[in-house]
């Protein structure tokens, strides 16, 4: 499920080769996320120090973000790859002179909607096996009363 997709890259950049990253999000850019308030339109990606950065992603915070962080709207977010990734990336950028830009940002395990319901399911098994586990004790101990 895609939420936020830059438009501009495809009419920019001739994309050969395309790579799936993690990216590290602090609490407030999660959920910022996920109420769709990011902008890919000015964001690019560098090579530093044999580690790759997003820069220039926009993410609005929330009115209601918390107030013990200092949200930074278009701060630098580490992309998590493989070693091996980074590696060849880095040979590219430097070597062949390629450019690497975000092309968009995506859920890979579901939607949010999903993880709610799979807990829902996981609430109301609990739930009956309390009730059937209550049932057994409560049937034991009239048993013994009557005995």
């Amino acid at each position: 499920m895609t939420i936020v997709e830059n438009r501009k890259a495809p009419h920019e950049y001739f994309i050969e080769e395309r790579y799936e990253a993690g990216i590290a999000l602090e609490g407030w850019e999660v959920k910022a996320i996920r109420a769709g308030r990011a902008q890919l339109k000015e964001a690019y990606v560098i090579v530093q120090n044999e580690e790759i950065f997003l820069i220039g992603a926009h993410i609005s915070p929330l009115a209601a973000a918390s107030l013990t962080c200092c949200p930074i709207p278009c701060g630098r977010r580490k992309l998590l790859l493989h070693a091996e990734e980074i590696r060849r990336l880095i040979g590219k950028v430097d070597r062949a002179g390629y450019t690497l830009v975000p092309l968009d940002l995506h859920y890979v395990r579901g939607a949010r909607q999903d993880q709610r319901r799979s807990r829902k399911r996981q609430e109301a098994v609990r739930q009956a096996r309390r009730r059937k586990g209550k049932g057994l004790e409560a049937r034991a101990a009239a048993l013994m009363r009557s005995r």
